[in-house]
């Protein structure tokens, strides 16, 4: 299958991209900002097409589908940084929600045969101690990132409605692993715990997340392309819920560092407390589950972050 992949230098763009190089032709699509980082496909880049191209300018990318005619798209690109978003929505915008609407439009022109947009579970909003979101539940986005993801999702489900487009719609929990750019929670901790610096954690660190491997996910992503039911939206979680403070003190403990690094700072503005995704739909479905675990996975990290940073 001929697939074109936007934001495949991105984390876990990079990861499918990697994996399944070896399978299919991928046709690479992606901005270069200061998350996308080309050493992360080093590896399979005589296997690839590479266009350094931003998905929300029309003309390249349809130049780019007009040359390549590609089957499938697994439209990754995306701004994600929650922080970056309180500080500057609009470059959200014109990525996630004008980005998509540009791939979108070239897939229908095209005649792309399945179209898997990478959404996340922050669409959903916040959960207390309780409860858990399933793909029924309404999409209630709390910051301009998920606002913009959200948007994005309405688009795919907009765009298989009205115009019958084969869109498959991809809700994952936090990824965490290899190459992820060092602003997000784990990254963040393992570098600044390396360098003996303040790991700063907001309010008291109580709010929780569930945490998924990036293999895992882009293996559930893949599974969708396959498989999945055009018109859908799957939830790909692990059931693993971990509060931040908690990820933070495993980090420093396997490290052999104090928890006198752990500097509490002022709570992100709107920051959502829990999030938890009933996955059963792509369990039940298509026998998908994570492999994982999270005390495997955090060792597995630390270890090659300690050999890149």
């Amino acid at each position: 299958m001929k697939i074109l992949v936007t934001g495949g230098a991105g984390f876990i763009g990079s990861a499918f991209v990697r994996k399944y190089a070896y399978d299919h032709e991928l046709i690479i699509v992606d901005k270069l900002t200061y998350a996308g980082d080309l050493r992360r496909i080093e590896e399979v880049r005589d296997r690839i097409k590479f266009y350094k191209a931003d998905v929300a300018d029309k003309t390249a990318i349809e130049e780019i589908f007009d040359k390549e005619k590609p089957e499938a798209v697994v439209h990754f690109a995306a701004e994600s940084h929650v922080d970056r978003s309180i500080q500057d929505p609009t470059p959200f915008i014109e990525t996630n929600v004008k980005g998509t609407q540009v791939m979108l439009d070239a897939s229908r022109k095209y005649g792309i045969e399945k179209f898997v947009h990478i959404s996340t579970d922050e669409v959903y909003g916040e959960l207390g101690k309780e409860g858990q979101f399933t793909e029924e539940s309404p999409l209630r986005p709390n910051s301009p990132y998920s606002v913009s993801k959200a948007a994005a999702d309405m688009l795919a489900r907009a765009y298989h409605r009205t115009y019958g487009l084969p869109v498959i719609v991809a809700r994952p929990c936090n990824n965490y692993g290899p190459w992820q750019y060092p602003e997000k929670l784990i990254p963040v901790v393992i570098k600044k715990a390396l360098n003996n610096e303040p790991i700063p954690v907001y309010g008291q660190g109580l709010n929780v997340r569930e945490w998924l491997y990036v293999d895992d996910c882009i293996e559930a992503v893949y599974l969708l392309l396959q498989k999945g039911k055009p018109g859908e939206a799957y939830n790909i979680g692990s059931g693993e819920e971990k509060g931040n403070i908690e990820v933070v003190k495993e980090i420093l403990r396997i490290l052999g560092k104090p928890e006198s690094l752990i500097t509490f700072v002022e709570d992100r503005p709107g920051h959502d407390f829990r999030y938890s995704l009933n996955s059963k739909k792509i369990k039940m479905n298509y026998a998908w589950k994570h492999k994982v675990n999270f005390n495997e996975g955090i060792r597995f990290v630390i270890d090659w972050y300690k050999k890149h940073f």
